[in-house]
């Protein structure tokens, strides 16, 4: 047979009509498939859908409304299913009117009863291997979905926040490490862009080896960062402060100051993520909410203190601001400290925030019991890391990207507080609350969804989801919770490559030869595939990572609606058909962000149409052409035999650019072809030959039959692109064929011989037609003539080397100049 290639698609989420960027993407894996299978592949191409999670959640939401708190959790799961079912039906036929093809009657998705299964079973993998674990842990949070989110569901927005600058008064343990004298007020000084988390601060962190002045203003000593002392000291409004003393970091490790909002003290540590960048090199450190205050609190003994519940409300440990949410009680938090003095500064800063990618809103940190990978159990880390440089990543660039990203990733948070999804199997034995992770446990499980799907865990009681009579390993219990959070849909996905290319019912092979997707994908998709095949294969589920840029306006500007400059496939689709899009998809370097708008797409239109019309004018003179007296292509000289090898040559030049998936060489190329080679020069000195001579006359026959081979070739480049015009033309082909372009080969003409020399002597001639053209246009805007048959050429001087030329290519100059008569 032959080889394979699999290109694995990357499931768009089954929610709404396709965008232009969806178009981008299924239309770039499209040529890619397409030209491997016309280079002699087997290339099947098996797309996906992606079916859980959030969005969906959210629109089955708004469309139950109030009728949700009547249902049972199987019922809303029901709903959220048949939503799913229903978009990946409108998307797939939007998918298909852009001329994709695919097992579109037999795609995988991943709410399958299978492929749920393959979900659990991989979940069950990494359990066993000990990789997952259960940890309270800072996380990001949406206060609005109330739900955990992963990094990958996170975006940044720009957006402004209250800056300020508060004072920690010193307790008598640093006091006494600085040489505070007694009387003086002191006090260590922090900068925040977010009031709310001041009510959870435990500790206030300093770098072991930065140096920090004792700052002295009005009567009172300040610690700050001695490079950041001016500018905090400016922020502050100060005159005539000066610095009393410096001392490094560490001085004062594990000593104490007063909170200013809460009557308890915090500690005084150390941390390497404390930098000069900003503030006062002092960092307010509450470790319920942030990542490395976590980490770096971890090392001190310090609780993650997250007094605010999933709604985002203060709970009652913060009594004075009980029942409000973190960003409302930002206002009320800054006043108190104005109030107590100790508010140095304040302003409003504009700066980069994470938002939630469903509902848009701005998420906070917050430290919830979460299901945990840990990425630096068994090396998962340092595996994932060597397996990336094993892979192809284009661009270049695309392996230090991902590779960042991968190494400085916490723990990958995989549980979500949401029913739509394949759930966390975890039970926890309620004597002795220890989890169970048991083979035949997790056996039995898989079986049952293999039959029913997953909502029997949410329908069944405990004890009819383990087998019969199991007791804990531990213990001896007998009575089980089970856990009620769901996994992230990305780890859904990121088990694709195990469920469609490894097992699965399309016999395809694991790894997959290519992954393409948009540069989101670094820390989606390919991280979450990456992490999956590590964990449980140890190698990456692919071998080349193509990526390309976003759709932007004309002005580069993201699409929104709120700028009103949305394009759809559909509006496209209706004016111009699918091929102008391809077209526009295969016209730039996709590499980078592709500009899209009315003006763009009708210059694309007008290069179509040039292609277009050349194939036309092709196959209008072959209307008659019966390929049964063809003459043989090694036979054939002149300038149809220089056409042939010009052919052969672009040919090779196509495959190559399509195999190195650089599309605008592709587009560029045949568009140079068609206009130049064809149109101006080739079909234009055949007119002659097709439209005068005896249909039967040798050298229309000749002529014929280099057009024909040209046309049959010129099809087979194009088809990957121009799919719907490519197939119409082919149909209109004479002679016995494949039914279907999609269905032949690259036609490379490698029958046709090569011949370097004679194609030198062929260029010298198009030289000099390309100066007599120039002669015979000045000619013709002086009105002196009308066609250039009305004129004769003169050649003046040493003619040897051109008459040599003439005879070895048996060149007629006058039929090539395109004159009545040439004089020498």
């Amino acid at each position: 047979g032959a080889r394979t290639f699999i290109l694995h698609d990357g499931p768009p989420y089954a929610n709404g009509h396709i965008h232009m960027g969806h178009a981008l993407n299924k239309i770039l894996k499209d040529i890619v498939v397409k030209s491997r299978t016309m280079m002699g592949f087997d290339a099947p191409y098996v797309p996906g859908w992606d079916c859980h999670g959030l969005p969906i959640e959210h629109q089955v939401d708004k469309k139950l409304g109030s009728k949700k708190r009547e249902m049972s959790i199987g019922e809303i799961r029901r709903a959220c299913r048949e939503y799913a079912a229903r978009f990946v039906g409108v998307q797939r036929e939007e998918f298909e009117r852009l001329g994709v093809l695919g097992l579109w009657e037999d795609p995988y998705l991943t709410m399958d009863y299978s492929y749920e299964t393959e979900i659990a079973s991989a979940l069950h993998g990494f359990m066993m291997a000990g990789l997952v674990e259960r940890g309270f842990k800072p996380v990001h949070w949406c206060t609005s979905c109330r739900t955990a989110l992963a990094e990958a569901e996170v975006e940044y927005e720009d957006e402004s926040s209250p800056s300020i600058t508060v004072a920690f008064e010193l307790e008598e343990d640093a006091r006494a490490a600085l040489d505070v004298p007694e009387g003086t007020p002191a006090f260590a000084v922090i900068w925040t862009t977010t009031p709310w988390t001041l009510p959870s601060n435990l500790a206030i962190a300093l770098h072991p080896s930065f140096e920090y002045a004792l700052v002295e203003h009005d009567g009172a000593l300040y610690i700050v960062a001695a490079d950041l002392a001016e500018a905090t000291a400016g922020a502050a409004g100060w005159e005539g402060w000066k610095v009393v003393r410096t001392f490094r970091g560490d001085v004062i490790e594990r000593t104490h100051y007063r909170h200013p909002l809460v009557d308890r003290r915090g500690i005084f540590i150390l941390g390497d993520h404390v930098t000069l960048e900003a503030g006062t090199g002092l960092v307010h450190t509450a470790p319920g909410h942030g990542a490395e205050d976590y980490v770096v609190g971890q090392l001190y003994g310090l609780e993650p203190y997250a007094p605010v519940d999933d709604a985002g409300r203060f709970t009652a440990d913060v009594p004075q601001w009980e029942g409000q949410h973190v960003f409302a009680a930002n206002g009320a938090i800054v006043e108190a400290l104005r109030e107590r003095g100790v508010l140095l500064a304040s302003g409003e800063l504009g700066h980069s925030y994470p938002h939630c990618w469903r509902c848009k809103k701005p998420v906070i940190f917050r430290a919830t019991p979460q299901w945990f990978i840990r990425m630096d159990r068994n090396d998962l880390r340092e595996r994932a890391l060597d397996a990336i440089e094993q892979v192809e990543w284009i661009p270049r660039w695309g392996q230090a990207r991902i590779r960042g990203m991968v190494e400085n990733r916490p723990d990958w948070c995989i549980s979500r507080q949401r029913l739509w999804g394949v759930p966390i199997t975890v039970f926890t034995c309620s004597s002795c609350d220890t989890p169970v992770m048991d083979e035949a446990v997790f056996d039995h499980l898989c079986e049952l969804f293999r039959e029913h799907g997953t909502d029997v865990w949410f329908d069944l009681p405990t004890e009819e989801l383990l087998p019969r009579g199991f007791s804990c390993p531990s213990c001896g219990g007998t009575t089980f919770d089970k856990a009620t959070d769901i996994l992230d849909v990305w780890f859904d996905s990121g088990v694709s490559h195990l469920a469609v290319c490894d097992g699965g019912r399309w016999n395809l092979r694991w790894p997959a030869d290519l992954y393409v997707e948009g540069q989101d994908q670094y820390r989606g998709w390919f991280q979450s595939s990456l992490l999956v095949a590590e964990g449980l294969k140890g190698e990456a589920p692919y071998r080349q990572v193509l990526t390309h840029g976003f759709v932007v306006d004309a002005d580069g500007r993201k699409m929104s609606k709120s700028l009103g400059n949305v394009i759809t496939p559909q509006q496209l689709l209706t004016r111009y058909g699918a091929d102008i899009l391809r077209l526009w998809t295969a016209m730039v370097d996709f590499k980078e962000d592709l500009r899209i708008s009315d003006e763009i797409i009708t210059r694309n239109a007008d290069a179509y149409r040039k292609i277009r019309n050349t194939i036309r004018f092709l196959l209008a003179n072959l209307a008659d052409f019966d390929p049964a007296k063809a003459v043989p292509l090694d036979a054939i000289g002149g300038l149809d035999g220089f056409m042939l090898r010009r052919t052969r040559e672009l040919a090779r030049r196509i495959v190559a650019a399509y195999e190195s998936y650089d599309l605008s060489t592709v587009f560029h190329r045949i568009l140079n072809f068609c206009t130049v080679d064809l149109s101006s020069l080739y079909l234009d000195v055949l007119k002659d030959r097709l439209y005068c001579d005896h249909p039967d006359d040798p050298g229309r026959r000749s002529a014929q039959t280099a057009l024909h081979a040209i046309a049959g070739s010129l099809l087979t480049l194009l088809a990957p692109v121009l799919s719907f015009t490519a197939d119409e033309a082919w149909q209109h082909l004479p002679g016995e064929r494949e039914e279907s372009v999609h269905l032949a080969r690259f036609a490379t003409l490698d029958e046709v011989p090569e011949d370097a020399k004679l194609d030198t002597r062929w260029e010298r001639l198009l030289a000099l037609r390309e100066v007599v053209n120039r002669e015979l246009e000045g000619l013709r805007q002086n009105e002196i003539i009308g066609k250039s048959l009305e004129a004769q050429a003169v050649i003046t001087g040493d003619a040897t080397l051109l008459r040599e030329d003439l005879e070895a290519t048996g060149a007629r100059l006058a039929e090539l100049l395109i004159v009545s008569n040439v004089v020498f």
